[in-house]
């Protein structure tokens, strides 16, 4: 038995990544308790995608109501499994910012303390397992708001010649710059897993995505960008827009291209990695150009009203560089662009998001 346990199984990446193991072989075991309720009330609970998820892969699918602050739950189900654990996909969080600072404790048990407990399971039960850990592009603080910016019609954008201009690299500094305290408990995490690939000689990759989408998002204001953006025009919710202008740019890739990554480091790993995960050049979008969009593929007008300041640690523009994994993993290629992924949410959900 080959065993790929994933924390955080019913969310949006968790979710994926379990089909897309159970589909080359693996059995999947999945830890969830859906803290996104708690975090963001019912239109962020994972309910749905778990019942959807224990439907389709049947025996293939394990879970278990547990969660990774409790150090005893999780050794209990790692003892269970063992030297069967071929990977372990960490996806469990607090991903937003703007929560964070209600319960901060709350947020840096989750996500740096509740990363340890699932980094040291593995290494005490585990330690041949490849170790994929979920980051973020919050890691970067707000340095890439001192970036040299040019202001067009819809969006924002870095000035022509610039060393990022095909996207942020990973020689970006994570020092002295304002993270939010969400992007403090994931630099926490982050440099965690790292440090389990260097200390302990684990096979271990921070992916630092940017904006993570797809149809099995459960879209919250507080998290989900581009399915929030669809519920709201379908829905016909209004967006609250802060800051910038509308014109902050985000990449986004779709959750089936992040699993592709994830597939390709599984298939080859190596120790210690950090890498940025997005959707560079190929799909990147501003928030007045996603809202063009959104009234194009659902023939609503969008609502929305704007908030003269932006977020705390907010980036204006993000546009990551998929280079240094690339080059590690050439079979690698985005599959999605913007309008793709906008219009496979609408789709999606045309059940559910219809007034």
């Amino acid at each position: 038995m080959s065993v790929a346990l994933v924390t955080g199984s019913a969310g949006l990446i968790g979710s994926e990544a379990a089909r897309h193991f159970a589909g080359l072989g693996l059995d999947v075991v999945g830890i969830d308790n859906d803290m996104r309720r708690y975090y963001f009330g019912e239109d962020g609970s994972t309910a749905w995608s778990l019942l959807r998820l224990t439907s389709e892969l049947g025996d293939a699918y394990t879970h278990f109501d547990v969660d990774i602050r409790d150090r005893d739950g999780l050794a209990a189900i790692f003892k269970k499994y063992g030297r069967d654990i071929a990977l372990v996909i960490h996806t469990a969080a607090q991903p937003s910012h703007d929560w964070a600072v209600k319960e901060p404790f709350t947020d840096f048990d989750v996500n740096a303390v509740g990363t340890l407990n699932v980094l040291e399971n593995t290494r005490q039960h585990a330690i041949d397992a490849v170790f994929i850990h979920c980051s973020t592009n919050k890691v970067y603080g707000d340095r890439p708001n001192s970036l040299p910016l040019v202001e067009l019609e819809t969006r924002y954008e870095i000035e022509p010649g610039h060393p990022y201009e095909q996207g942020i690299t990973e020689d970006m500094p994570i020092d002295t710059c304002l993270h939010s305290i969400f992007g403090a408990s994931k630099v926490s995490a982050d440099v965690m897993v790292q440090e389990y690939g260097r200390y302990f000689g684990m096979r271990t990759a921070c992916f630092r995505g940017g904006t993570l989408t797809g149809p099995a998002h459960s879209a919250a204001e507080l998290h989900g960008f581009l399915a929030y953006v669809m519920r709201c025009a379908m829905e016909r919710r209004v967006y609250r827009i802060y800051g910038y202008k509308g014109k902050m740019v985000r990449d986004a890739i779709h959750s089936h291209d992040v699993v592709a990554a994830f597939e390709a480091f599984f298939r080859n790993p190596r120790s210690a990695e950090v890498y940025n995960l997005g959707g560079g050049r190929h799909s990147n979008v501003s928030h007045l150009e996603v809202f063009a969009l959104a009234e194009k593929i659902t023939g609503n007008e969008m609502r929305t009203v704007y908030v003269d300041e932006h977020r705390i640690g907010d980036h204006q523009w993000w546009i990551g560089s998929n280079a240094r994994f690339q080059a590690h993993y050439p079979e690698w290629q985005l599959t999605y662009d913007v309008p793709a992924i906008l219009t496979e949410i609408y789709e999606a959900n045309l059940d559910k998001w219809v007034p």
